[in-house]
């Protein structure tokens, strides 16, 4: 029996691995699933708390209840300190995030005989972009939740690094590695010295070469695409009465963010949309935008934005109907539309594998091997900024939900042994 144990708390998904006489592996959490969504339901029905797949479906259900996502996105934020409300009680989003984390726990618990009391947490390389105090916060904040959730012992490691690790496992003689991992919130770069014997060390410090990451992922790309796609349906840039002013675009945005969209939901802003509704030159627009709100489909509407940027991973063109109950439009997205959406940001993914070969002193070329983990690095644009990056390069594709927890498995395995 382990005491010890790596969690990948993710965005977009969650995973947690171990590593003891049978080697690193992940663990079952849900349904014999090793990998769940970030994702919790506070159900007004019963006041339970399901989390993962039953949260999703609980959600899409229509069960009276709360549903928050992407709850990783608070940390360091400003918005972490404020409560969200469930009901009648409100509860602090710090208090959210170990919930989660104690749920992740006791379903190792179940595998394990017992539950798991030392833990390595997977960081991105900046929880927040350009400032050292917000990302410092988060992590302090991410050690208070897996403290609340019953863990004694609490180390950090990078998850580009922690995905080098498992990568390491395959390898049978020495190179340099470029790990990219691009989930749902960040994208993560590290650059690696690894080999067999390598592997056996305990201070891989001098290995790694160079990280960096951009607070750029799949949540992102989901943003881009609603707001390219869907919400000039419900009235982005639709003109008012008024000459020379459009509907507040601030509506939209927060409708194709995931963490921000239960705030929509609030009093006060259905009652502004209803004023926007009497003045709007295109009132059938902002009238799609009010029943979403009014019906609390947010969440199911940029689901559906999510599944045809998915879809658009392995199809040229993905069909989006949102019926009655959600928006009522139908639309067909072309993977061309959903490259141009995300333009701005694999830029900035690409301007970031430069900046981390230039730390490790290397050119393009000295990289034989390129490591893809996260579900993001699915989609053929996000590939291709790699592959530009460092052309000569084989790309292999790791566990897009598990690279990162069996590495940190096998880091928490030296860490706590």
């Amino acid at each position: 029996m382990t005491s010890a144990c790596g969690i990948d708390f993710g965005t977009s998904n969650s995973s947690v691995g171990v590593c003891d006489a049978q080697g690193a592996r992940l663990l079952s959490i849900q349904r014999a699933a090793t990998s769940v969504p970030t994702a919790l339901f506070f159900s007004f029905d019963d006041d339970s708390t399901t989390f993962g797949h039953e949260a999703l479906e609980r959600y899409f259900a229509r069960e009276p209840g709360r549903y928050l996502r992407a709850i990783k996105s608070v940390l360091g934020a400003k918005l972490f300190e404020e409560t969200t409300p469930v009901k009648l009680k409100r509860y602090a989003f710090g208090e959210i995030i170990a919930t989660f984390l104690r749920f992740l726990r006791t379903a190792a618990a179940r595998s394990l005989g017992a539950p798991p009391t030392s833990v390595v947490l997977g960081r991105p390389a900046f929880f927040v972009d350009d400032d050292p105090e917000a990302d410092a916060a988060a992590e302090r904040q991410l050690e208070a939740a897996a403290r609340a959730a019953g863990f004694e012992r609490i180390a950090f490691q990078f998850e580009p690094i922690a995905a080098a690790l498992d990568y390491e496992q395959s390898v049978d003689a020495e190179e340099i590695a470029l790990v990219a991992d691009i989930g749902g919130g960040t994208s993560d770069f590290s650059v690696v010295r690894v080999s067999p014997e390598r592997s056996r060390l305990r201070d891989r410090r001098e290995d790694i070469l160079g990280f960096t990451g951009v607070h750029i992922g799949g949540t992102d790309f989901d943003r881009q695409l609603g707001l390219k796609s869907v919400m000039p349906a419900l009235g982005l840039h639709s003109p008012l009465r008024r000459k020379g002013l459009d509907a507040p675009s601030w509506y939209f945005s927060d409708l194709a963010t995931w963490h921000r969209i239960n705030f929509l939901y609030d009093q006060k802003v259905l009652t502004e949309v209803r004023g926007v509704l009497r003045d709007s030159a295109e009132p059938e627009k902002i009238e799609r935008l009010l029943r979403v709100l009014e019906q609390r489909k947010g969440h199911e509407l940029l689901a559906d934005v999510e599944s045809a940027k998915i879809e658009l991973s392995r199809a040229d063109l993905a069909e989006l109907d949102l019926d009655d109950s959600v928006a009522d439009i139908s639309l067909q997205i072309t993977r061309r539309e959903l490259d141009a959406a995300v333009a701005d940001s694999l830029r900035r993914i690409r301007s970031r594998i430069d900046d981390v070969l230039r730390m490790a002193g290397l050119t393009r070329d000295s990289v034989s091997a390129v490591f893809l983990t996260g579900g993001a690095t699915r989609m053929p644009a996000v590939r291709n900024c790699i592959a530009a990056a460092v052309p000569t390069a084989r790309l292999i594709a790791g566990d897009a939900f598990g690279s990162v927890a069996t590495g940190l498995a096998l880091d928490a395995a030296k860490r706590f042994a």
